[in-house]
C-alpha cells in the first residue's frame, strides 16, 4: 500500500504544492497519515499529520514549507499505529526517507543500530532504513555508498525514496516487489505509480525489482541490483492514467459505478480473444484476491460448463503456502486490478518456479508488474478507478473472463455485445434502490444468497456492503442456507436474494420462502418473469431480462448501488473506507 511521490523542480520552483497534488492522487493507496520533506540550502525540513491528507494541507498552510526538491508519502499503517509520529517521511540529521513495503529483518537491524548507540522514536520498520543510512553517513560513506549498504542489509519488499542534506539536488530510489516509477517532464519525478505524476510527466520508466536510480535535475542514472549502470526504456504516459476527477458526482465510487456501461463496451472491443489461448490446455488455475477472486469464481462456472476444462480458483495469498502441484498443461490466469497485488505476484512466482505452465494476466493498469510477469496480458479498459471498493474494474474483469469462456461460441460473444445497454437499464434503478438502503441501514448483519454463477456475486455484494458501510455481511450459496446460516435469520437481518428466472429459479424460490418464514427484511433482485411468480409481499427490484450466462455482470450493479447508498445514509466515507487501501502491495 502507501503512496510515494518525489519531485525535483528544474527551475528551482517550490514543489510542495505539486507533491500534495500527487499525494491526492495516491490517497487510494493509504490515508492513515501523510507527510512531506524537502531539502533546501543543505537543510532538511518536513511536516507530517495523522489522518487524511487535508490535515497535512492545513498544517502546511499554517506553518509553511518550501523547497525545490522534495518527497511525500501517504500511509497505510503496517508497523505502528496511524499517528503523526509514525508518519513518513522518516528523518534523521542528514536523511529523509519514505518507504512502501515491509522490512522483514527490521528487528535485527534495529538491535544492531541500537548497539552502535542510535536511538529510535517511532514504531515503524521504515525508521530502521533511515537510521541505517545515517550511521553509514556518520562512518564517512557517500550517500550512494550508504544507500548501497542499506539495500544490501534490508530484507523484504520495498520502494524507497530518500533525500540528503549534503546532496540537495538528488532523490535516490530503489525497488523490490513494490511499484516505483521515474517520470520525465518539465520536472523530474518519482512515484508509486504513473497516475500520481501524470500531470507532470510525459514519459516514465518502470523500475524492475533490484533497480536503483539517482534522479537529478538533469536526468537519471539507473543501476541494476549489482550496481552496474544500465539503460531503461521510457514509456509514454497513457491518457487513461490522467484522472479527470469526480466531475458532477459526489463520490468517485458513484462516478465509477455509472461508468460501467462504457468500461464494459471498451473492454469487449479490446479483448477479441482467440481459441489459441487454450492450445494444449487441459486445466485452468485462477489466482486472485478479494473482488478479483470473486470474478475468478464466476469464471470457474463458465469455463467448466462451456469450455469443459477443469478449473480451480485459488486465493492468491494462501496458494503458495500449501505447496500445490501445477501441471505443465495448465493455463494460469492471474487477476489483479492494480497489477501490483503482492500476493498474486508471489503466487505467480511460485507457478514460474514449479512448472512450465502458460501464464496469462488480467489487469486494469498497463505496464504494471503483472504485465511484465505474464506471457499474455488482457487489459480491462475501465480507466482510472479511484474508489477503494472496486466496481467498474470488477465488471470489466468479468467481461474479459467471459471473452475467454466463450471464445469458441460466437452466439454468446454476440450476446455479450448487449450487456452494456442492459447495464444502463440497471443503473436507472438508482432511485428505486434508495428505499432499500433505508431498510438495511441500521442492521448489524446482512445475508446475501445466490445460486450457480450468482453465488460469487452474493459474495461480492456482501463484500461491498461491509467494505464501505461497515455492516457485517456474508454471502452464501443459497442451497447451503439450511446447513447453518438459517440460524442467523430473524426480523433484524436483511436477506438479499439474487433470483432471476433461470433453470434454478424454483430452487431459489424455495430458499426465499424459507427466509420469509423466519424474517421480514427480505429483498429480492429478479427479472420481469421472476417478479410475477414471487410472493407479492416480498420487496422486489426488477432488472432487465438477460441471458443467464451474463447475469453476474448485470446483477453486480444494483448490489454496488445498494452498498453505496447504505454507506451514504450512514455517513461513512464511501471512497476511503477505514483500514482499507486499493493497491495491496504488502502481505
Amino acid at each position: 500500500m502507501c503512496g510515494i511521490i518525489g519531485i525535483i523542480g528544474k527551475d528551482n520552483e517550490n514543489v510542495v504544492a505539486k507533491i500534495i497534488k500527487g499525494l491526492e492522487k495516491l490517497e487510494y493507496r493509504g490515508y492513515d497519515s501523510a507527510g512531506v520533506a524537502v531539502v533546501s540550502d543543505g537543510n532538511l525540513s518536513r511536516l507530517r499529520a495523522a489522518g487524511k491528507l487535508k490535515n497535512l494541507i492545513a498544517k502546511i498552510e499554517e506553518n509553511g514549507l518550501s523547497g525545490s526538491v522534495g518527497i511525500g508519502h501517504t500511509r497505510w499503517a503496517t508497523h505502528g499505529k496511524a499517528t503523526e509520529n509514525n508518519a513518513h517521511p522518516m528523518m534523521t540529521k542528514n536523511v529523509a526517507l519514505v518507504h512502501n513495503g515491509i522490512i522483514e529483518n527490521y528487528r535485527e537491524l534495529k538491535f544492531e543500530l541500537q548497539k552502535d548507540g542510535y536511538t529510535f522514536s517511532t514504531e515503524t520498520d521504515t525508521e530502521v532504513a533511515a537510521v541505517f543510512l545515517q550511521r553509514e553517513l556518520d562512518r564517512g560513506c557517500s550517500p550512494r555508498d550508504a544507500f548501497k549498504n542499506m539495500l544490501a542489509a534490508v530484507e523484504g519488499s520495498y520502494a524507497f525514496a530518500a533525500i540528503f542534506s549534503m546532496l540537495p539536488e538528488t532523490i535516490m530510489v530503489a525497488k523490490n516487489k513494490s511499484p516505483l516509477v521515474v517520470g520525465f517532464g518539465k520536472n523530474m519525478c518519482i512515484g508509486s505509480d504513473a497516475s500520481a505524476i501524470s500531470s507532470e510527466c510525459k514519459e516514465v520508466v518502470y523500475l524492475d525489482d533490484g533497480d536503483y536510480a539517482e534522479v537529478t535535475r538533469e536526468g537519471v542514472l539507473f543501476f541494476d541490483k549489482s550496481f552496474n549502470q544500465i539503460e531503461k526504456k521510457r514509456t509514454p504516459v497513457s491518457e487513461d492514467l490522467i484522472d479527470s476527477g469526480k466531475g458532477t458526482y459526489e463520490h468517485f465510487m458513484l462516478k465509477e459505478i455509472m461508468e460501467q456501461p462504457n468500461a464494459i463496451r471498451k473492454t469487449i472491443l479490446h479483448n477479441r480473444i482467440g481459441e489459441d489461448i487454450l492450445n494444449g490446455v487441459s486445466r485452468i488455475l485462477i489466482l486472485a484476491c478479494g473482488t478479483s477472486y470473486h470474478a475468478g469464481l464466476v469464471a470457474r462456472y463458465w469455463f467448466e460448463k462451456f469450455l469443459k476444462i477443469p478449473t480451480n480458483v485459488e486465493i492468491a495469498s494462501e496458494y503458495r503456502y500449501r505447496s500445490p502441484i501445477i501441471e505443465d498443461n495448465t493455463l494460469v490466469i492471474a487477476i489483479t486490478q492494480s497489477g501490483e497485488t503482492i500476493d498474486t505476484l508471489e503466487a505467480l512466482e511460485y507457478v514460474r518456479k514449479h512448472s512450465n505452465a502458460k501464464v496469462a494476466a488480467i489487469a486494469n493498469v498497463k505496464n504494471s508488474a503483472i504485465s511484465r510477469a505474464a506471457d499474455t496480458v488482457f487489459y480491462t479498459e475501465a480507466g482510472v478507478e479511484v474508489g477503494v471498493a472496486s466496481t467498474k474494474a470488477f465488471t470489466a474483469q468479468l467481461v474479459v473472463l467471459a471473452a475467454i469462456a466463450f471464445c469458441r461460441n460466437e452466439f454468446f460473444l454476440q450476446k455479450l455485445q448487449n450487456v452494456p445497454a442492459l447495464c444502463e437499464e440497471a443503473l436507472a434503478l438508482y432511485e428505486e434502490i434508495k428505499p432499500l438502503a433505508e431498510k438495511i441501514k441500521n442492521a448489524h448483519s446482512a445475508m446475501y444468497l445466490g445460486r450457480d454463477v450468482l453465488y460469487p456475486i452474493a459474495l461480492e455484494g456482501a463484500l461491498k456492503l461491509k467494505e464501505i458501510s461497515y455492516i457485517h455481511a456474508e454471502g452464501f450459496a443459497a442451497g447451503e442456507m439450511k446447513h447453518g446460516p438459517i440460524a442467523l435469520i430473524d426480523d433484524s437481518v436483511p436477506v438479499i436474494c439474487l433470483c432471476p428466472h433461470n433453470e434454478l429459479f424454483e430452487k431459489m424460490e424455495s430458499n426465499i420462502a424459507v427466509s420469509m418464514a423466519r424474517g421480514k427484511n427480505i429483498i429480492i433482485f429478479t427479472d420481469e418473469i421472476g417478479a410475477a411468480l414471487l410472493p407479492n409481499e416480498a420487496v422486489k427490484i426488477v432488472l432487465p431480462n438477460i441471458n443467464a450466462e451474463f447475469a453476474p455482470i448485470l446483477y453486480s450493479i444494483p448490489l454496488q448501488l445498494l452498498a453505496y447508498q447504505t454507506a451514504l445514509i450512514r455517513g461513512e466515507d464511501v471512497d476511503k473506507p477505514r483500514n482499507l487501501a486499493k493497491s495491496v502491495t504488502v502481505e
